[in-house]
């Protein structure tokens, strides 16, 4: 079967360090970091007190009262992201027929905190139920890319991927997929999250999967360090507007890069814990090289999934370091969640952008926070730690992987 080709034409982002694309890319380039103590609740008496929240966001900026109470945080910032993205991308109803415009947007948890703060209002009332009638719709996982289609009038495919951390990898993926496989020719990608929420960071800190460095929130995100203790809990969105590349040519659209491959596997291993040895990452690896046709020599930058947590930095690396063998030091790798946190079903698709604009600008952001060598990390890989690099590429790898052994690569090219 001939494969479409198929390229990115427009970006939109909400993030921790910068709530546009171009804010986000700056402050990706310049190692800005978004932690700080969390604000959106009191969280005196929790382990974790810290985590990456978006800033200056203002929902009545973007909608009317009305529609505030109907949306979730984590569709707010979906909507956004989109719109941005949409825009940034140029299609309108007079060059691409919106029938066919499919919307694949993914969260890992969704509407957590609405759910959180109705049901603590029942359990704390005189048991007389008084629950928001939106609040189904506002917690429901897949309802940013109901209200994405609704909103634009895109006819096409329209449903949420969850992966667990690797949802909006999915998304990529499944919205990469209807165009290369000839079926629909634009597709609305992303992912979006916002969980810094009682439930989620209880939930979160009672696995000790979360940093607990509160005094020091600025350096507590620390990907692949030797002292690192967990993942600091970020929020926000990213969206990319994936197009069949004839369709974006025929209508004169800018082109960021191409999508040339993509692998998927799961590690069948345990329900949070990644195999040890990293073997659902490298056959997802390996399928991505296999599915662009190109060799693992041709890959020259990593963004990781380098999360922070003991050990899924540990399995990653080794992952890497085993796959791609005497190639693997001259890979400049990065974790930007650094800086962003960890945006758990969001995180995919604001690295992808970042990835997308590496390939572009020949520019890796660093990964900050950096500060003594992992004895048990291949000591031969090279993070970029705290400096962004300067490095001219032709093909990079995302990875993201998800709690129950989810594992997502996808390969972008340097458009040329």
């Amino acid at each position: 079967m001939e494969f479409r080709r198929v390229v990115i034409t427009g970006l939109g982002a909400v993030t921790p360090i910068g709530n546009t694309v171009p804010e986000y890319w700056d402050a990706l380039c310049k190692g800005v970091n978004g932690a700080g103590h969390i604000t959106r609740f009191d969280s005196t008496k929790f382990r974790t007190r810290i985590a990456c929240e978006v800033k200056g966001f203002d929902p009545q900026q973007y909608f009317d009262r009305k529609e505030v109470r109907k949306l979730d945080l984590y569709t707010q910032f979906a909507i956004v992201a989109s719109d941005e993205a949409i825009s940034d991308s140029g299609i309108t109803k007079d060059n691409t027929d919106f029938d066919n415009v499919g919307v694949v947007f993914s969260s890992g948890i969704g509407g957590i905190n609405s759910f959180y703060e109705e049901v603590a209002a029942f359990a704390t009332g005189d048991g007389t139920p008084r629950y928001n009638p939106f609040i189904i719709p506002k917690l429901l996982p897949d309802l940013a890319g109901g209200h994405i289609s609704i909103k634009h009038g895109f006819k096409g495919p329209n449903f949420s991927t969850v992966s667990a951390c690797a949802s909006s990898a999915n998304a990529i993926i499944e919205g990469y997929n209807y165009i290369r496989y000839g079926l629909f020719p634009v597709s609305i990608v992303g992912g979006s999250e916002a969980a810094v929420s009682p439930a989620a960071i209880g939930g979160f800190e009672a696995m000790r999967a979360m940093t607990t460095r509160n005094d020091d929130p600025m350096t507590a995100s620390r990907p692949f360090d030797a002292d690192r203790d967990g993942f600091m809990m970020g929020e926000g969105c990213g969206c990319l507007v994936l197009e069949d590349y004839e369709h974006a040519l025929a209508r004169g659209a800018k082109i960021y890069g191409e999508i040339v491959g993509c692998g998927l596997s799961s590690d069948a291993y345990h329900i949070t814990a990644p195999h040890p040895e990293g073997i659902g990452a490298i056959l997802c690896m390996q399928r991505a090289i296999k599915d662009a046709g190109i060799e693992k020599e041709n890959i020259d930058h990593i963004n990781t999934h380098g999360t922070s947590t003991p050990a899924g930095d540990t399995s990653e690396a080794m992952a890497i370091s085993k796959f791609f063998g005497e190639h693997a030091p001259n890979i400049v790798l990065n974790s930007i969640k650094s800086m962003t946190g960890h945006l758990l079903g969001g995180s995919g698709a604001i690295e992808a952008v970042a990835t997308v604009l590496s390939l572009r600008d020949g520019i890796i952001p660093p990964t900050i926070n950096h500060f003594n060598d992992d004895p048990n990390i291949d000591p031969n890989l090279d993070f970029a730690y705290w400096e962004a690099r300067h490095k001219e590429m032709k093909y990079a790898l995302s990875n993201a992987f998800g709690f129950g052994g989810h594992n997502a690569s996808i390969i972008f090219k340097k458009y040329e």
